[in-house]
């Protein structure tokens, strides 16, 4: 349609992602609609996909969205698109997931959304999403593909600890069946044996050890298929199975910047990582912990962080206690300071995830030094 046309070439970005970024306005409101279309979809043309799958698909398509989500907002950011599709690709190994299963994602994908955006779907429209599910699934297809030349779908790891620090957080130790590269502030995924298919992601509670071991910490949240399972059930002996590391909140070693790092809950667990990778290159460069929880008895690993600091004469720890849940951890930062010289570094939930990037910017540190895990992977960190 004419007057279409024109309001697309007033719109900033290439023609195709200003018609997907149309695409996904329109499908936003009905999003839970389009995404369980799309399954039943899929399932009844292709049902030998269906044992890909977790039992319970509710968290599966809250993924699918926030995947379409990203790759849409990226498409004009190649460099960004690229890494997170690469990832992704690897990350999908541990599914089964085959190069020969994308044509039939993509087909039901385009019958979904010219379903529910039958408002702005038009030929040019499935065209640009036609190029940009053909580029997005050759991405992940190709990293699959180089992936599978120097590792493994999937590590099989044993339990080998299993310490219940308060009534609903247990630090695990495991021993990967090979080999486990990774490094520290990374997170991976986790399967157990008593939810096949249900994988979820935990951060790497030390650097790279070498005797080979991992370290998790778990917190049980309610409803929380794999996190019960690891808090309550799981035992020295259990195996376990690990997805490929993933995750950029690594540490810059060609600098010497100081790290501000903000870990809430379990969410000290990667800059324990961190602070340990710090000491382990020799570095004398300023490390400032804020570790946040709600009562002192939820500061589980604080005896850890204090005698990481008494060892260390460039690390500092301050424990945020918010017993009435007002303080968020980065308000603590205003206390303290300058950071503008600092990189930083926050691992928790989503919500002062958010809070705190923006509070840093306002310190003055720009967001290239910015550094946390995925807000979209953090929604399902603990499940």
């Amino acid at each position: 349609m004419p007057a279409q046309r024109v309001a697309v070439a007033d719109e900033e970005g290439s023609p195709d992602a200003i018609l997907i970024r149309r695409t996904m306005s329109e499908i936003g409101p009905v999003a839970d609609k389009v995404a369980s279309y799309f399954y039943a979809l899929l399932f009844v043309r292709r049902p030998d996909l269906r044992v890909l799958f977790p039992p319970a698909m509710d968290m599966q398509r809250d993924r699918l969205l926030k995947a379409l989500l990203t790759a849409a907002e990226h498409l004009d950011n190649t460099p960004v698109l690229v890494d997170y599709l690469q990832n992704l690709g690897r990350g999908h190994r541990k599914y089964g997931t085959r190069a020969e299963d994308y044509p039939a994602v993509g087909e039901c994908l385009i019958g979904s959304l010219s379903k529910y955006a039958a408002a702005v779907w038009d030929p040019e429209t499935e065209a640009a999403w036609v190029r940009a599910y053909t580029t997005i699934s050759q991405v992940m297809i190709d990293s699959a593909a180089a992936d599978a030349l120097r590792s493994p779908a999937w590590w099989h790891a044993e339990v080998v600890t299993h310490d219940l620090r308060t009534p609903d957080v247990a630090i695990l130790t495991v021993r990967p069946d090979q080999p486990y590269p990774f490094l520290a502030g990374q997170y991976t995924s986790i399967e157990t044996p008593w939810w096949p298919r249900v994988w979820r992601h935990y951060s790497f509670a030390s650097a790279p050890r070498s005797d080979g071991l991992l370290t998790f910490h778990v917190k049980a949240v309610p409803a929380g298929w794999v996190s019960n399972a690891l808090v309550h059930r799981a035992r020295p002996g259990d195996v376990i199975r690990l997805g490929p590391p993933t995750g950029s909140m690594t540490v810059d070693h060609t600098t010497d910047s100081g790290l501000l790092c903000l870990g809430g809950g379990t969410g000290i667990a990667p800059i324990k990582a961190l602070v340990e990778d710090v000491a382990e290159h020799g570095a004398r460069r300023p490390v400032e912990v804020f570790y946040g929880a709600r009562t002192d008895h939820d500061l589980y690993e604080i005896d850890t962080m204090l005698r990481l600091q008494q060892s260390h004469s460039w690390l500092s720890v301050r424990a945020i206690i918010d017993q009435q849940a007002r303080l968020q951890l980065p308000e603590a930062l205003r206390d303290y300071g300058p950071w503008n010289e600092y990189d930083a570094y926050l691992s928790g939930p989503p919500g002062m995830i958010r809070s705190g990037v923006d509070m840093l910017r306002g310190f003055g540190i720009p967001s290239s030094r910015i550094r946390h895990d995925a807000v979209e992977e953090l929604l399902v960190v603990g499940n």
